[in-house]
């Protein structure tokens, strides 16, 4: 009975999460098919979710997230540290790469490292956190600087390629690789970084980085809510 249980949430869970940017309104057979349940099924735990308040239909039969949920959002929202997400994703980097990692936001003509964890290697790149640093230079502050408008050739590249890797641009003996942080919505968040003495930032170390990073900054995007810093 318990597991009956604890399985129907676990359905029920699995349509709230069906919903996203891209598909914000769905119908019964998209819903049934986005999560590999009955059509029937889909019908029994949306029916409870919409009495709830969890979902709403609509004169069109689509089904929409529903107020529960923005409720819900906001007493996250107002209860959330940034640190608390964004330290283990920089823990998790140092742990993987060896080399230093750090969560930059813009300032105007300025970065600044907001979190920081340092290489627990003796030979590394340091900085503390609070420091600000030119924009305009560094993996941290190009990925940061392409995401304003209007965007130039150069931070359209960027976009694209989802990252960037500096080598000796801020300082001659420093490499990095960073990543953009977009949230739900689609906004700039800020940027993840790795950073290393630039003689063993070697192609592969390189590499290595921007894979580690791209999924931590994918896995923190997804817990971020929109629009708040």
């Amino acid at each position: 009975m318990a597991k009956t249980g604890v399985d129907a949430v676990a359905r029920a869970l699995a349509i709230l999460k069906a919903f996203g940017p891209e598909r914000s309104a769905m119908t019964l057979t998209e819903i049934a098919e986005a999560t590999d349940l009955y059509k029937s099924t889909v019908l029994r735990l949306a029916a409870t979710l919409e009495s709830d308040g969890f979902l709403v239909r609509g004169a069109d039969r689509l089904f929409h997230p529903g107020p529960e949920l923005w409720r819900l959002g906001a007493l996250y929202q107002r209860g959330l540290d940034l640190g608390d997400l964004v330290r283990p994703t920089l823990h998790r980097l140092v742990e993987a790469t060896g080399e230093t990692a750090s969560f930059y936001i813009a300032d105007g003509d300025e970065r600044i490292c907001l979190y920081r964890v340092n290489s627990p290697r003796s030979v590394r790149h340091h900085l503390d956190e609070g420091q600000r640093l030119p924009i305009d230079r560094g993996a941290a502050g190009r990925v940061l600087t392409a995401y304003r408008d209007p965007a130039s050739a150069e931070a359209r590249k960027i976009r694209e390629r989802g990252f960037y890797v500096s080598l000796g641009e801020r300082d001659p003996e420093v490499a990095a690789a960073a990543v953009p942080v977009i949230d739900v919505q689609g906004k700039l968040r800020g940027a993840l970084s790795v950073s290393a003495i630039r003689t063993r930032f070697d192609a592969e170390a390189r590499k290595a980085a921007v894979d580690v990073l791209t999924n931590e900054a994918k896995a923190l995007s997804g817990l971020l809510p929109a629009g708040e810093r």
